[in-house]
């Protein structure tokens, strides 16, 4: 819409900008092109222009990945204590509390049982929007209990990662014993015969990434997922060098073998259910 007015006898055009809803456009973190937000939602979080792989909460994850109808979640109602009653600029509960409302889950993990591609498994999921998907004392045995129902009932584990956090600072040491409480279920788990997929996605790092993210019998990422322990600006800053090009990417970690492959996301339940066809197949179900 344009009006004229009139200034120091000049006629000038004025207009009027049509009012746009807030989130309506969305801009990509790597090309930074705008997309219409319900395009890039319809496209499973993925950039249309240049193919990036978006952060994908906990809920889709598990929407995306489990058969239809099949999923039943477990220890749904786990909630974390204060044992340390930490406090800062912003005190531990007060942080837990506003994370809640935010993504609407009690935590930083889902975990439940189900079907994918019509195979029977066991998922776990961290959302990196719940205090960056570290690892306090629920997760790590949100995600142990799901491991050690797994073993029960000899079925694949699968656990897609999404952690930038790593282990929980809040908890102390009380987080970093998850890493060793997760890793000695897996561990019991492998002795059982069966198989655990570990799926990375951006970012996995921390604590997260130095347990049950780096131990999976097949190791599969996301594309330029940002993968490792300590991120690159803390590396440069220690060690006093600069980082080869595209350090810590799925692509660099495929490269160096660290991980064993790079799936796309729409990709990512067909080729989780093949490869827990094919190890049924050769060893009904257990590590061959």
């Amino acid at each position: 819409m344009s009006l004229f007015g009139k200034s120091n006898n000049t006629f000038v055009r004025v207009t009027k900008r049509k009012f746009i809803p807030d989130g309506l456009w969305m801009k990509c973190v790597a090309c930074d092109k705008p997309s219409y937000t319900k395009e890039v939602e319809n496209n499973q979080n993925i950039c249309p222009k240049c193919g990036y792989h978006l952060t994908l909460n906990a809920r889709r994850r598990v929407e995306l990945l489990v058969d239809e109808g099949s999923f039943v979640e477990m220890d749904a109602d786990m909630l974390s204590l204060d044992p340390l009653d930490f406090k800062g600029a912003k005190t531990y509960k007060d942080k837990i509390a506003s994370d809640q409302k935010l993504t609407g889950l009690l935590d930083a993990a889902i975990t439940g049982y189900g079907a994918m591609g019509g195979k029977k498994m066991v998922l776990a999921v961290t959302d990196s929007q719940f205090i960056m998907g570290s690892m306090g004392s629920v997760v790590g045995e949100k995600v142990t209990r799901a491991i050690e129902y797994a073993t029960k009932h000899k079925l694949p584990m699968i656990i897609v990662s999404g952690s930038g956090g790593g282990a929980r600072m809040y908890e102390g040491c009380i987080s970093l014993m998850q890493m060793a409480k997760t890793c000695a279920a897996l561990q019991r788990h492998s002795k059982a015969g069966c198989l655990y997929i570990s799926v990375l996605t951006d970012p996995t790092m921390g604590g997260i990434m130095a347990s049950f993210a780096g131990v999976g019998d097949i190791i599969m990422a996301e594309p330029k997922a940002l993968l490792g322990f300590a991120g690159p600006r803390v590396i440069e800053a220690t060690v006093r060098q600069k980082l080869p090009k595209g350090f810590q990417t799925s692509e660099f970690m495929l490269a160096h073998g660290m991980i064993d492959m790079i799936v796309d996301r729409k990709e990512m339940k067909s080729r989780i259910a093949h490869i827990i066809d094919y190890t049924q197949a050769e060893g009904k179900g257990k590590r061959g």
